[in-house]
């Protein structure tokens, strides 16, 4: 046989077939230090399979039949985020299992260097998020989440590989028993687990709206493992990725990996509804925030009737409708039905019929007068009885949060310039806390949580300052994907108000300064953010409500001519000289501290 001519190449040798059993190993869908997965060929029948392993055989026969029971259980879950079980097997010591990947690809293949537009992102991570809620519920764990797990389909489906593969490993890890549903240290590590799989999800969703890995490292559960407590990364999403990152997701996938265990997501189900609230508002007609809420509002109502609603409506059912004034004296009382005359006074039935080419209707006389009392009195009987669907500590949450409103509101009114009506006053600085009270009512458990990711948290080390805990705005973002004065207007939207009124009862960014106003608009709105802001300072502890009343009348002083001296004086009940209304009740007691040291900060 003859050389070949020069020049000429020689054929690459053929790669060497590679066997698994009696299955083809076609290639290597990727690895970590814990799980491996191949794509494998049956040769008689030509299906191919996706195999999941993990990196080392067991080491025992023990360990084995540990291993093999706990797949065995991750099999006989059902789920469609969950890749069906084909084969629970092991071939030559190397215990695997194996799934049919259909006409799917990994995440790992489709992932590329320019990431995934954000709603993609999170409507994989919501997918992933309920299969893996499921999944815990049932006491099972995945222990190694990893881009080359998750089955992507063309019309934006997902399934999850691998379900418990990496147990047996992780017990090991753990340096404790491997979990049983009997044993204490096994239900410990199936919750630790459990958290690490939630950690796990926002890391691939980092991955996949950056498209690289997060702190360079490809391996999920090396980048788990090196935040804290064990280690000491800080993964956060970077400000510059090929596609926009709206502000809600990016706070929902930082507070997944968040350095500060306590603000993480404790379990799936609440990462996946923060995902979910943000993706219904992105879908909603305009965006708009009342597809979270729109169910709720039809069957509990924007909020129930106050303890006492019963006399109230035997009082109505006395008066007579010459009465107006004292009828929406007594309509005030109950916010429930100060908001539900609103929404009907608003809506376009009766604005079309009866005050065509008027604005919105701001005071609750001329409700009266368009609505009648009848009118009052089928508002008053609809309303649901207190506390609607809320539990014991709910309800005294939300009442907690009235009173504060309604403080605002007086507070309101006793700074508020001559010549303004003290009834839109009034109303103006409770429309400005309408979110807060929808959420208090509709999401009290998120309330809670909002509320707890915005405390501080003590320093690590004595003598250091407290870690802070997230804005209102960020809390709100991760909890329920959207804002909560996002809630608030759409409410207010829905109940007819027009984008005037939409301005005008959203409290001023903290973040800008208030210099002067310029209109009767602007002047509503800063007295009553100016109201609600002291109110809320009231609300810290106590060696911090000095301080943040200072800054309030800092804030607001040349605006409304107000000083420090103004401000105690309102909240003592007294009259500011510069008012002509005395506020004739104590709107609030100042802790003890401010009481004794209010003379130096006049």
């Amino acid at each position: 046989m003859s050389a070949p001519a020069t020049g000429t190449a020689a054929p690459a040798p053929a790669s060497p077939v590679r066997w698994f059993g009696r299955r083809q190993l076609l290639r290597l869908l990727g690895k970590s230090d814990r799980t491996m997965s191949w794509l494998v060929i049956e040769p008689r029948s030509g299906q191919e399979l996706m195999l999941v392993l993990p990196r080392v055989q067991p080491p025992d026969a023990a360990a084995l039949e540990r291993w093999q029971q706990m797949a065995r259980q991750a099999s006989r879950l059902s789920h469609p985020n969950l890749a069906a079980v084909v084969e629970v097997g092991v071939q030559d010591g190397w215990p695997f299992i194996a799934y049919d990947p259909m006409s799917d690809v990994t995440l790992a293949d489709r992932l590329t260097s320019q990431g995934l537009p954000g709603t993609e992102v999170a409507a994989l991570g919501r997918l992933l998020l309920q299969g893996l809620a499921f999944a815990h519920d049932a006491g099972v764990a995945h222990h190694d989440l990893q881009p080359y797990m998750l089955l992507l389909s063309d019309v934006g489906g997902l399934r999850l590989a691998g379900l418990a593969v990496a147990a047996e490993m992780a017990a090991r890890a753990a340096a404790q028993p491997a979990p049983t549903a009997v044993e204490a240290a096994g239900r410990r590590l199936q919750r630790d687990a459990a958290q690490r799989d939630v950690i796990g999800a926002g890391v691939l969703m980092h991955m996949m709206i950056s498209g690289h890995g997060a702190i360079e490292e490809r391996d999920v559960g090396r980048v788990v493992q090196r935040l804290p407590p064990q280690g000491r990364e800080i993964v956060r999403l970077p400000w510059t990725t090929a596609h926009p990152v709206a502000e809600p997701l990016r706070a929902i996938v930082n507070r997944s990996t968040d350095r500060q265990e306590r603000q993480r997501y404790h379990n799936a189900r609440t990462l996946a509804r923060a995902l979910d609230g943000w993706l219904q508002t992105e879908s909603g007609a305009g965006g708009s925030a009342l597809v979270l809420l729109a169910d709720r509002l039809r069957s509990a109502g924007v909020l129930p009737a106050l303890p006492g609603s019963a006399s109230r409506i035997a009082r109505l059912a006395q008066m007579e409708r010459e009465r107006t004034n004292e009828l929406a004296e007594l309509v005030l009382e109950d916010l429930a039905l100060s908001f539900e005359m609103l929404r009907l006074v608003n809506s376009a039935q009766v604005r079309g019929a009866q005050v065509s080419g008027s604005g919105p209707v701001l005071t609750l006389r001329r409700a009266i007068a368009m609505l009648g009392l009848e009118g009052v009195r089928r508002a008053a009987t609809a309303l649901r009885d207190w506390p609607g669907p809320l539990s014991e500590s709910g309800a005294l949450e939300l009442e907690k949060l009235i009173d504060r409103v309604k403080r605002a509101g007086r507070l309101a009114l006793a700074l508020r310039p001559r010549g303004y009506d003290a009834e839109v006053v009034y109303l103006v600085t409770l429309l400005q806390s309408l979110g807060h009270l929808v959420v208090h009512y509709h999401f009290a458990d998120e309330a809670q949580q909002i509320h707890r990711l915005m405390l501080p948290a003590p320093p690590q080390r004595e003598g250091e300052p407290e870690e802070p805990g997230m804005s209102e705005e960020s809390a709100a973002y991760a909890v329920l994907g959207i804002d909560i004065e996002s809630l608030g207007a759409a409410v207010a939207r829905h109940w007819g108000l027009d984008d005037s009124v939409l301005t005008l009862i959203r409290r001023l960014p903290p973040a800008v300064p208030v210099r002067s106003v310029e209109g009767d608009d602007e002047m509503l709105r800063a007295v009553a953010s100016c109201a609600n802001e002291a109110i809320d300072a009231l609300a810290l502890p106590p060696q911090r409500v000095l301080p943040a009343l200072q800054r309030v009348a800092q804030r607001y002083g040349r605006a409304l001519e107000i000083g420090m001296r103004d401000l105690q004086a309102a909240l003592q009940g007294k009259e500011p000289q510069h008012l002509g209304l005395t506020v004739h009740a104590p709107l609030d007691e100042l802790p003890e501290a401010a009481v004794r040291d209010r003379g130096a900060l006049a």
